[in-house]
């Protein structure tokens, strides 16, 4: 019987800073599909490993096939543990939306890349090797004509097409998860546990710097009695909260209410967290996400100027944006909500714009980063010339922020992040000193640090 490995190549830094520590959903997908199918898989996340033990663990496996997930941050990470589990199988494949994007890069060190949703692919390409078929029959993959051949020619095989009907796919495969490490990791850090679930694929928006090489533009969704009887069955694993990681969880808002529904229909007694687009929210909406649940809502505001909203193609104003937040507030949710900063074509008005904005506002949790060009989208177009950095991992020390600028730019790392720094002791100012204090305090120190902002280079 054939053995199927899959790999998460991530290892989690010493000074781990992140609130979104969640196990590769995709692969427990793949896995769990898999094994619908009749097949043997296992999944090694590694991410509370260390290089030595998930190379063990997959090779005690004993696998026939192994699959490496790569995204642009864990490019060098995949492209070792390649190294260290060629001889271990008889074909190596690579997934995940780097290797969709730029397949050619991975041909070098792997037989097979899988582009686009992993989970019918991956037994397509069982299949074939199980019954001595070329691999050519597989929909969705790229490989070299001769496999010995690093100069061979590439084939490309017939686009995958996306799953449409999500609610036919097996849930995750969770057993294979550590779960009582991310457990232990945010209890430490937060004194409370939670998991992510997905419960829709594909993003029908065009926000520049949005990958989307996965699930693509066509939006699909589970229905509500398949989403929650997930909950359930997550909640039987004994988290305490839930994260949902659509791109954006309120945007069907009938699929939105009827989860809602179902889980207060259910008497579920689990929080959970979600990311939603500032277009998608309203006083119903939000209310009755409160009474089912919901503890928190993220929103990617992205800048507190229309005319760089515009450039980004985010389909919003600041307007919409303060509204959102007021909203979700006034429904007792916690909110938080992220920024760019330093984007192609700023200016330091339009930046300063940004950090007023993002610390003036009644936030819960609140993130500035730097642009991060992730190659196929229209951001890494626009400055792809200019690319400094063409590997980025997550730094192994503390730092104010985890991004780095990766091309050159008209603005310094060093004066964004003192940018990102003052806008964030103003949050925390008006905090402290509340509204009048503020007024004494606060104003004189965001006037002066807007004029050292604007002299630094």
């Amino acid at each position: 019987m054939t053995t199927v490995t899959l790999v998460y190549p991530y290892f989690r830094p010493p000074h781990d800073r992140s609130i979104f520590r969640f196990p590769p959903l995709g692969l427990g997908y793949i896995v769990s599909y898999l094994r619908q199918n009749g097949i043997t898989a296992n999944l090694v996340d590694c991410t509370f490993m260390s290089e030595k033990e998930a190379t063990e663990q997959v090779k005690n496996s004993k696998p026939d096939i192994i699959g490496i997930y790569s995204m642009f941050s864990m490019r060098t990470s995949a492209l070792r543990m390649a190294q260290l589990l060629k001889d271990s199988c008889n074909m190596l494949v690579t997934g995940g939306p780097l290797p969709t994007i730029s397949p050619e890069d991975f041909l070098s060190d792997f037989d097979v890349v899988a582009m686009g949703e992993g989970e019918k692919t991956t037994l397509e390409l069982v299949r074939c090797f199980e019954n001595g078929r070329p691999i050519s029959e597989t929909d969705g993959i790229a490989y070299r004509e001769k496999r010995q051949n690093p100069q061979g020619k590439i084939i490309y095989t017939k686009p995958r097409q996306f799953i449409k009907k999500l609610d036919s796919l097996p849930f995750p495969a969770r057993d294979q998860f550590d779960n009582e490490a991310y457990k232990r990791h945010f209890n430490e850090r937060f004194g409370y546990t939670t998991t992510s679930m997905i419960t829709s694929r594909g993003c029908p928006f065009q926000c520049d710097f949005c990958s989307r090489a996965i699930f693509g533009n066509y939006f699909r969704t589970r229905s509500a009695t398949n989403v929650v009887d997930e909950m359930e069955s997550v909640q039987e694993l004994g988290y305490d909260r839930l994260w949902f990681s659509d791109d954006c969880f309120t945007l069907d808002k009938e699929r939105l209410l009827s989860i809602c529904q179902e889980i207060m229909r259910r008497r579920l007694k689990v929080s959970w967290e979600c990311l939603s687009r500032v277009d998608t929210i309203d006083k119903e909406r939000a209310l009755k996400m409160k009474q089912a649940g919901c503890v928190r809502v993220f929103f990617g505001l992205e800048s507190g100027n229309d005319a760089v909203l515009a450039l980004m193609k985010k389909q919003a104003t600041v307007s919409q944006a303060k509204s959102a937040v007021l909203t979700a507030k006034s429904a007792g949710i916690q909110v938080g909500a992220f920024f760019i900063v330093g984007y192609p074509d700023e200016t330091n008005e339009t930046v300063l714009d940004t950090l007023r904005f993002g610390s003036s506002l009644p936030l819960d949790y609140l993130s500035f980063t730097l642009p991060y060009p992730i190659p196929g989208t229209a951001l890494h177009e626009r400055v792809k010339r200019n690319i400094a950095i063409n590997d980025w991992s997550e730094p192994k020390h503390r730092s104010l922020t985890g991004h780095r600028l990766l091309y050159r730019s008209d603005f310094s790392e060093a004066k964004l992040k003192f940018g990102i720094l003052k806008a964030m002791v103003q949050f925390e100012l008006r905090k402290i000193l509340g509204a009048k204090g503020y007024r004494v305090l606060g104003n004189p120190f965001e006037r002066l640090t807007d004029a050292v902002f604007k002299l630094l280079h």
